[in-house]
């Protein structure tokens, strides 16, 4: 292994992620205390340590109070559809030259984060309604576009979702931003949520390759009268092609796409070692267009990559600021930064961390953990600010106090 001669210092790594921000999110200024630059690093320093406006206003001494900090944001922020694209144009920002020279799998999921409270404006569309989960019906939601690529996993772009909103127009949303980054797509790997008629349409219109799982409609096994539809496609014995039509429930529109059926089995063993009783058998259907040629093993293990986005949601709640407001501004602001923090995080390893090799290139993202590198960011941040070492208090410091305050002297 060759003998590293560079030294990166967490004083870059802030800057780098602070430039990104600020040349994407230009905040003006909104007073002498509540600068761009004062925004910026209050927003990090939550992000950092997944806290509060509130909370990293009251550790940094050179801070302003937590209400002055939501005033200027609530005053400086752009609206919730130029927000959204301030945050799409940083996300695409400073991608890797390799990445805009071949074409990648593309990656798009939804994630769900559960909001407890009504929404700030009544009548619009500013929250999810889904099923239960933890504990609430009501969420705000963003679909995300992934790159898989090698060891890398970069957002490419996000849109905020409610929904009444067609799930094909969120898919050409989000396929748009992608294209807007210079990216070229070889195929879509899809969230079985996405398996509807308008969806496969649209990319079969598009001349997108995609595959996505297929969900089972129709009558059940056990049902006297025998499977219908897709669950009927479940029980061939064997691994097999199979022409397929959907119809919208209500409406004329159809789609026809290849049912892959994928008899996987499970290995006899866990991964804690426990031993099973025989080999366990599932059976998938996947719906395929544009990749029919390939074999269904071959398919199955290509779309095993599109559970690396759900990797990056976990990713992106380490670093997610947190809060209690109805602004749904404020909200998109905290993913969309959490999101960009995860690209400098990839992008920091694969220019400046990864080994040269013949080949290509080795990306260990073990060397600077995501929150390592967070901690980096609020460290360089009380140093610029000062962290809050000593509290006013109503009452004479007791005996405890004196005697250890003698000691050390």
């Amino acid at each position: 292994m060759r003998k590293p001669h560079y030294t990166i210092h967490s004083r870059q790594v802030h800057d780098l992620a602070r430039d990104r921000l600020q040349e994407h999110l230009a905040l003006p200024d909104h007073g002498p205390k509540t600068s761009a630059n004062t925004l910026y690093a209050v927003l990090l320093w939550a992000a950092a340590h997944v806290s509060t406006i509130a909370a990293a206003c009251a550790a940094l001494r050179k801070a302003p109070s937590d209400q002055a900090v939501r005033d200027a944001l609530k005053a400086t922020l752009p609206e919730l559809a130029m927000l959204q694209k301030q945050i799409n144009r940083a996300l695409q920002g400073g991608l890797p030259k390799f990445v805009l020279r071949r074409s990648w799998p593309i990656a798009l999921d939804l994630t769900l984060l559960p909001y407890y409270g009504q929404a700030l404006q009544p009548g619009s569309k500013q929250l999810y309604k889904g099923g239960s989960k933890a504990g609430t019906k009501t969420f705000h939601a963003y679909a995300t576009a992934y790159l898989v690529c090698q060891g890398c996993r970069f957002n490419l772009g996000m849109v905020y979702v409610h929904h009444s909103d067609p799930w094909d127009q969120v898919v050409r949303d989000l396929l748009r931003q992608v294209r807007r980054a210079g990216v070229q797509i070889r195929y879509v790997l899809l969230d079985r949520g996405f398996y509807s008629v308008s969806v496969i349409r649209y990319l079969q219109a598009a001349r997108y390759p995609f595959v996505m799982p297929a969900i089972r409609r129709g009558r059940k096994p056990d049902n006297p009268k025998g499977a219908t539809g897709t669950w009927a496609l479940s029980e061939l014995p064997k691994n097999c092609w199979k022409e397929y039509t959907l119809q919208e429930k209500k409406g004329k529109e159809r789609a026809r796409v290849k049912i892959g059926v994928y008899h996987h089995h499970l290995p006899e063993k866990t991964r804690s070692g426990r031993v099973l009783k025989g080999r366990r058998l599932k059976v998938w259907l996947y719906a395929v267009w544009g990749l029919e040629k390939r074999s269904l093993s071959c398919v199955a293990q290509r779309y095993r990559e599109r559970f690396g986005i759900e990797t990056s949601y976990r990713l992106m709640n380490q670093v997610r600021g947190r809060t209690s407001s109805r602004c749904p501004r404020l909200r998109l602001l905290y993913v969309g930064l959490a999101l960009l923090l995860c690209n400098v995080w990839v992008w920091l390893h694969w220019e400046q961390l990864s080994l040269p090799r013949r080949g290509k290139r080795v990306v260990d993202l073990n060397q600077l953990p995501l929150r390592a590198m967070a901690r980096w960011i609020a460290q360089v941040i009380e140093q610029l600010l000062g962290t809050k070492d000593s509290i006013k208090s109503q009452r004479k410091p007791s005996q405890t106090f004196t005697s250890i305050n003698s000691v050390g002297a």
